[in-house]
């Protein structure tokens, strides 16, 4: 049974458990669904443009406040007060805390106003001093009509802090019944005599339907309205019989058939779950028309109208969970989902989830079907105890199921091991093994609860998991819908599933359930507004109230300066800058400083806008100036380095530096580091610092020319007019050794092994100097095979002194 019997069956002064939790998936997602959509409704109007207000507007009725409040706080210090009276208070005081706070926000730009016009007359005289009449007179005129305008603030501001001390001691109550309430000891259902009682109950509840048909039977008048009623009431039998027996299995056959036959058609899978869709729509028209039926029969007794009105309810339910089931546990394998069974596994899962539907249909029905006025403690953990049981094995059946999702995947890993590849499994694996354990010691502790006597407990944990599974399940189809979308526009459904779209629209979706999620566990309407109220009043920063619209301006306006910023970027790097004669370097310079003092102004230009006085920031800057000097000083530096390298442009993008040891081209200066790329093809960042403090050696700052040295070794007996006219010759025939100044072979003396010589050229580009040497050397080798000239090798004479 629902916590619907548990409250009826409270008495009106005694505490009643306020544990929300859905009647049914649809009956529990619809009415989060309306509160989130409320809350963006609201996000909306309150970020919107604001109504201009003006000095005069009426403010809130503070003698009708002090009479609440006063109330409210005598209410809450009687412990015996009805939730439903301390609910309606609490709306009441919320309303006029929703005055104050905006009555906090009148005048404010009068009042700034002021406060400058006050101080554009100086500072106030110092004691003992006097300054003109007319400036005192002044002075005095705008200190007076400051403090006019301040007072209602002040007043506003005070009722804004009673009226939400007493929101926080209602909620605080509230919350400590509801726990008492949970936490509520019932008589053991595993008592015979307490099972005997339920089922009495029980027994008595039928035979109160019996009753209740018997009478009306009696009643000649209903006889007589029920024949001439006859006709539409079995038309609508048999509509309802046709649609909820056969309209679903149409809908389910038809929805399988195109998944599965159109597979080259573009976008089925939007369509096949837009036809899906049928399957609770079809359902939902026979449950309507049995109703309408039931409507028809015009049956008179209270017990057999509250099981007419939750019929509907009840019954969507259970199709409510086999189109869910279906989707997540589909007939035909889906590498879409996050779930890797086999058709057996699938199968069983959704009987399972048909079931768990079923016990939480009866469930409803039997809170319609038992008076709660006549339940004891006993009756309803007799009469609760049967159906928790049932769903927690249930619940720990669909454990084991989904715990198989890890032996498909670690086979599949074993494949991919044996090739060679790296193991596959990621959040969503490690969700669904954690969901499952979680489902076998939940259906193992909850029946223990319930027979110890804390039924309410082991309720709270299995029903709630129950409807979270579904609001999961609804979650990952909604999901994989905005994929499909995804895809059919983009024409490939495998890049979509990995594209950034559909996994923003996945986290977004989350954060949507977050409110029904809280809703399912527990927590209040109230709750989540009074997080939306918070959320609304902002935060304090100095002098200055930061709302969401505030927020909202700031990021606006800094994306809006942002996105300028980069356009005169490539404006000036695409189409000025390449038209003037400026170096590559210097460009590059000059449009990293119009990003750096664009992003500065969008800020500044942000913040004015915004309404945020940075004078209040002037404390933690004095802090961060501090940090800055004993923990940041590296940092700050290589900044500052970065800065004068932009300005100065010692070092260029594209230059052949040689700094620190490293040897290559600059590839990209940023406002902490360089990147260095090394004739490795690697990438080397070296900090802005050493760049600026130590020797760096540019072979390329103001041209390409460069020196190359070859030294030449050739065998003692050569002649060395000949090896120097032959070097001569091999220099000056090099396509990137200049002429002017021409090269130069020089004898540089007599070396141990040989005669040393040295080839000394001047390259057009030094950016191939290595290939220069290489190719000279090839040259050398070459032409002293020709000429008989020796390149001699390493000799030692080895003198034995004891031989």
């Amino acid at each position: 049974m629902t916590p619907k019997i548990v409250c009826r069956a409270h008495d009106q002064a005694a505490p009643c458990l306020s544990v929300f939790r859905f009647r049914a998936l649809v009956g529990r997602l619809l009415p989060a669904a309306w509160l989130v959509a409320g809350l963006l409704l609201a996000l909306l109007v309150t970020l919107g443009p604001a109504a201009a207000q003006t000095a005069e507007a009426e403010g809130p009725d503070y003698t009708a406040w002090q009479a609440l409040a006063e109330l409210a706080e005598q209410t809450l210090e009687r412990r015996d007060t009805p939730d439903e009276t301390l609910v309606t208070l609490r709306a009441e005081v919320v309303a006029f805390r929703a005055q104050f706070l905006e009555a906090q926000t009148l005048n404010r730009d009068r009042i700034e106003t002021l406060r400058e016009q006050i101080a554009a007359l100086g500072p106030p005289p110092a004691e003992g001093e006097t300054e003109v009449p007319e400036i005192a007179e002044r002075r005095a005129d705008l200190a007076d009509r400051l403090a006019r305008r301040q007072a209602p603030l002040l007043a506003a501001d005070e009722a804004f802090r009673r009226a939400d001390g007493i929101v926080r001691s209602i909620d605080r109550v509230l919350r400590e019944r509801q726990t008492d309430a949970l936490l509520a000891l019932w008589p053991t259902p595993l008592n015979p005599a307490n099972l005997l009682s339920g089922a009495n109950v029980l027994i008595s509840s039928a035979l109160t339907v019996y009753g209740e048909v018997y009478n009306d039977w009696l009643n000649p008048e209903w006889r007589q309205a029920l024949l001439s009623n006859l006709p539409l009431l079995l038309g609508a039998l048999a509509l309802a019989a046709l649609l909820i027996l056969r309209g679903r299995g149409w809908m389910e056959v038809l929805t399988t058939r195109l998944m599965a036959s159109a597979s080259i058609l573009r976008g089925r899978e939007v369509a096949g779950f837009l036809v899906s869709l049928a399957q609770l729509l079809v359902p939902f028209l026979g449950l309507t028309a049995l109703y309408v039926a039931a409507v028809l029969a015009d049956f008179t007794g209270q017990t057999i109208e509250a099981l007419v009105e939750e019929l509907v309810a009840a019954g969507m339910v259970i199709f409510v969970a086999r189109w869910l089931s279906l989707l997540i546990f589909p007939k035909q394998p889906d590498p879409g989902l996050p779930l890797n069974l086999d058709d057996t596994p699938r199968r069983r899962a959704r009987g399972v989830v048909l079931s768990l539907s079923v016990v939480i249909a009866a469930d409803m029905m039997l809170g319609a079907l038992v008076t709660p006025a006549e339940l004891g403690d006993a009756a309803k953990a007799a009469l609760n105890f049967p159906l928790l049981v049932v769903a927690a094995l249930l619940l720990f059946r669909l454990g084991v199921i989904l715990a198989q999702h890890r032996l498909a995947s670690a086979h599949d890993d074993a494949i991919d091991a044996a090739a060679g590849g790296e193991e596959s499994g990621g959040f969503a694996d490690r969700m669904i093994v954690l969901i499952a354990k979680g489902l076998k010691v939940l259906a193992l502790v909850a029946p223990v609860l319930a027979a110890v006597g804390y039924v309410n407990a082991a309720q709270q944990l299995v029903y709630p998991t129950i409807d979270s599974l579904g609001l999961i399940a609804l979650v990952v189809i909604l999901q994989r819908l905005v994929t499909a979308i995804y895809g059919a526009l983009l024409g490939d459904r495998e890049s979509a599933a990995e594209a950034l779209v559909p996994a923003v629209a996945g986290l977004l979706l989350g954060l949507a359930a977050l409110p029904a999620l809280a809703l399912i566990w527990g927590a209040r309407e109230t709750d989540l507004l009074e997080l939306w109220v918070r959320f609304r009043e902002g935060f304090s920063l100095g002098e200055t109230r930061i709302a969401p619209g505030n927020l909202l301006s700031f990021i606006l306006v800094f994306v809006i300066g942002f996105l300028l910023t980069r356009g005169l970027q490539g404006a000036l790097s695409n189409s000025v800058l390449p038209k003037t004669t400026m170096e590559r370097g210097a460009q590059k310079a000059l449009v990293s400083g119009v990003g750096y003092l664009g992003i500065v102004i969008a800020a500044l230009v942000a913040f004015s806008t915004a309404g945020i006085d940075l004078s209040g920031l002037a404390i933690i800057a004095g802090a961060l100036s501090v940090g800055i000097g004993f923990g940041l000083q590296n940092i700050v530096s290589n900044f500052v380095s970065g800065i004068i390298l932009l300005i100065e442009r010692p070092v260029s993008a594209g230059d052949w530096v040689e700094a620190g040891g490293t040897m290559g081209t600059v590839r990209r200066i940023s406002v902490r580091s360089t990147v260095i790329e090394p004739f490795d093809r690697t990438e080397v960042i070296v900090p802005n610092t050493d760049l600026i403090s130590a020797s760096v050696t540019n072979y390329t700052k103001t041209n390409k020319t460069g020196r190359v040295i070859i030294k030449v070794g050739a065998a003692y007996g050569s002649d060395t007019r000949k090896v120097e006219k032959i070097l001569t010759e091999i220099a000056e025939a090099h396509p990137l050794v200049s002429i002017n100044p021409a090269p130069s072979v020089l004898f540089m003396g007599f070396g141990a092994d040989a005669l040393e010589f040295e080839i000394r050229a001047i390259l057009t580009d030094v950016n191939f100097i290595m290939r220069t040497r290489s190719d000279i050397n090839h040259a050398i080798a070459r032409r002293f095979a020709e000429e008989g000239v020796e390149i001699p090798f390493a000799q030692r004479d080895i003198w034995l002194r004891n031989p």
